[in-house]
């Protein structure tokens, strides 16, 4: 394990972001159109491996049945503007709308509005009537509350998402924590639950029965986490670390495989790529998809951090309009600069390199070589 001395009484582990690493091609290559990028989780299996982030810049109702259809998953976020408002779309445009100085204060005010159990359900079942497979997520302080009302509703995927989720939080004296593995055990539906960055954080939630574990905390478009908190993990390292977890996990639990989904920091088809390289089994997405022209956002990026009542830890960012979800998921691109086609991308990276599935891929060779942009 690399370390450097950063002082005298301090060292650092040495990780790296995708920036830094690159994969390298193989000696036999394949056609992209004999290379598969399906992905099973649990019961549920899909033609592109892509998640879309629980965030309202990215999913709606209309936007996660598009991504069912288009062979991915759309997960709803559960304590987002869809669960508080009868209507959103009007709030939707004035956030997009808004002036930079006072965007972070208004969606303060606009998420503080009560989130409605009856929106909870309409929500999903809306998504359940189009057919496709229906995802939402809560928050770990969230989960305690609203969770019978999400699997009563008919949920397929339950997603415990936040900016670090552990399985031994500890919490204040008159606030009961939720307890993962009971919970989880409890639970008809498969958990995905995250962020995780480390080996030991995430062995300790596949221990909880996790189906699967989102690696990454911090290092979105929309997140400032590393300038609010200090607090940053570089991709590609995380990915690395959460997926040696899962082979351990594996032995020691006699074969159960725990699904591992990088979150963050994939804002181009390249960054996907080294994602499944260093390990992933699939992806979730936020800033790539809110670029779609049917994102909920109009070209503008936010999660649940930027609008948090104490200490917001993110910001409203603009990302621009490069397509249609499906040009942006399948092509054909329009543009070089990777935003668009990315299961393409993945496609014929998995083929120059000869890999034919992604848990081939998964093997591919990388090199540590930082990215120097012209």
């Amino acid at each position: 394990m690399s370390e450097i001395e950063i002082g005298r009484g301090k060292r650092g582990r040495r990780a790296y972001s995708f920036d830094d690493v690159a994969v390298v091609p193989s000696r036999r290559t394949r056609d992209p159109e004999v290379v598969s990028v399906s992905w099973k989780l649990d019961a549920y299996a899909f033609e592109v491996p892509v998640m879309a982030a629980p965030m309202d810049s990215v999913v709606s109702p209309a936007t996660a049945i598009a991504m069912g259809r288009l062979g991915g998953v759309g997960v709803l976020d559960l304590e987002g503007l869809w669960t508080r408002y009868p209507d959103p779309e009007p709030l939707l445009a004035e956030i997009a709308g808004l002036d930079a100085a006072v965007a972070t204060a208004r969606m303060q005010e606009l998420y503080a509005a009560p989130i409605d159990p009856d929106l909870v359900t309409e929500r999903i079942a809306q998504v359940r009537g189009a057919g496709v497979v229906v995802a939402g997520a809560l928050s770990p302080q969230r989960t305690q509350q609203l969770w019978k009302t999400v699997v009563d509703a008919g949920v397929d995927l339950f997603v415990i998402r936040g900016t670090t989720v552990s399985a031994e939080h500890v919490a204040a004296p008159d606030v009961e924590p939720l307890n993962l593995k009971q919970f989880i055990y409890e639970l008809d539906v498969p958990v995905v639950v995250g962020g995780a960055a480390t080996y030991t954080a995430a062995l300790h939630l596949m221990r909880t029965g996790a189906a699967g574990v989102l690696v990454g905390f911090g290092g979105g478009a929309a997140h400032t986490t590393r300038t609010t908190l200090g607090i940053h993990a570089p991709m590609a390292s995380a990915v690395a670390d959460v997926a040696a977890a899962r082979r351990d996990y594996l032995d020691e639990s006699g074969g159960r495989y725990v699904h591992v989904i990088a979150d963050g920091g994939m804002g181009r088809s390249g960054d996907v790529v080294k994602a499944f390289a260093c390990g992933s089994d699939a992806v979730m997405l936020g800033a790539a998809l809110a670029r779609a022209s049917e994102a909920p956002g109009r070209g503008w990026h936010w999660g649940p951090e930027a609008h948090h009542g104490e200490l917001p830890r993110g910001l409203r960012v603009h990302v621009g309009t490069v397509g249609s979800l499906r040009d942006i998921l399948l092509g054909p691109g329009r543009t070089a600069d990777g935003t668009t086609n990315l299961v393409g991308a993945l496609r014929r990276a998995m083929a120059t390199t000869g890999y034919s599935d992604l848990k081939e891929f998964q093997r591919v060779d990388v090199v540590v070589s930082p990215y120097q942009p012209t």
